[in-house]
């Protein structure tokens, strides 16, 4: 199968990788050292069991342009990036050719094949001017929830931390040929999965924690169990995810894990710094839109309040401002 990464971040990094190794013809799309160095050496990952291995057989190009027609194309860029790439996915369409997309939070294309009251909407959050819905076709996308964690320690190398379950489903809950097919490759390629007859609520499942831990993480620079174990940061938590509940409740999702469980998974978790903690010490932009912005606005359409998701969402998205502006990061260092 003739399979294109958009985007060999940590994730898209890790999933190409194990379907070229397992024999997939792969295509990564990437930038910068990055790219250079999977083009001279191929893309290197270091399994958490401490295994190493080299996807060589890999074609590693940087712009969509110059992949050509795909039979399945992973949509692995961070929400926020996707509308510089969102005109040239159309060169990569074949007569069969699927779109998985594996971002976090909320995705632009929730409401499409949705069935609901709100069967059709676009999220003006994550696609304002109607870039992704025109040039990614909706009835193309699978839908899939990352629950793997990896990181890029140096450029062409991949380190997967823990985890290798990736969820997928078809928008409407159907059963299909090609969402079969697309569990199989998965399967072949050494990760676990499960077709979803609601993939909406897995979302949900784990937009719960990053709509809440991500932010709080990136205003106060805790790990996930110093939020957990700090009184006040778990009730603040528990708060946006019982908002975030009950919006989800008016549209038909119901959660099988309860808030203090959900905590008590993420405290479990130990000295995890989130990605959001991450891109702001890094100074990268941040995912403000996709984990939280886009469920204040399913909350508007709900007629729901949400005033701890409010008040988190308007500091940390001034905060991105900040960053942006300055160019610069921010990072707890030690005392003078």
């Amino acid at each position: 199968m003739k399979i294109c990464v958009v985007g060999a971040g940590a994730i898209g990094g890790l999933m190409g990788a194990k379907f070229a190794l397992a024999g997939e013809e792969v295509t990564v799309i990437d930038q910068g050292t990055h790219l250079a160095a999977i083009q001279k050496n191929g893309l290197k990952l270091n399994w958490e069991d401490g295994s190493e291995h080299v996807a060589k057989n890999i074609k590693a190009v940087d712009s969509v342009a110059k992949a050509g027609p795909q039979d399945m194309i992973i949509l692995a860029l961070k929400a926020h990036y996707l509308e510089s790439v969102a005109r040239d996915i159309p060169s990569l369409i074949g007569p069969d050719t699927v779109i998985v997309t594996v971002q976090n939070g909320i995705p632009w294309w929730y409401f499409h094949k949705h069935g609901g009251e709100f069967d059709g909407h676009r999220l003006e959050s994550l696609d304002p001017d109607g870039v992704l819905e025109k040039h990614i076709d909706g009835d193309r996308i699978i839908g899939c929830v990352v629950y793997p964690a990896a990181a890029i320690t140096e450029p062409g190398v991949i380190h997967h931390v823990e985890g290798d379950r990736f969820p997928i489903g078809e928008l409407d809950g159907s059963e299909s040929e090609r969402v079969t097919k697309l569990y199989d490759t998965l399967v072949n390629a050494g990760f676990r999965s499960r077709i979803l007859d609601n993939i909406r609520s897995e979302i949900w499942l784990k937009a719960w924690g990053n709509l809440s831990f991500n932010p709080i993480s990136a205003l106060t620079h805790a790990t996930l169990v110093e939020i957990c174990q700090f009184s006040e940061t778990r009730k603040l938590a528990a708060a946006m995810m019982q908002e975030a509940q009950d919006i989800a409740n008016k549209l038909g999702i119901e959660f099988r894990h309860t808030i203090e469980k959900r905590i008590a998974g993420a405290e479990g978790v130990g000295a995890h710094k989130t990605s959001m903690l991450q891109d702001v010490e890094l100074g990268r932009s941040l995912e403000v839109e996709a984990l939280i912005g886009a469920i204040l606005e399913l909350g508007g359409l709900t007629a729901t309040p949400a005033p701890s998701i409010e008040a988190v969402y308007a500091c940390v998205k001034l905060l991105n401002k900040i960053m942006l502006l300055q160019g610069a990061g921010v990072r707890v260092s030690d005392a003078a």
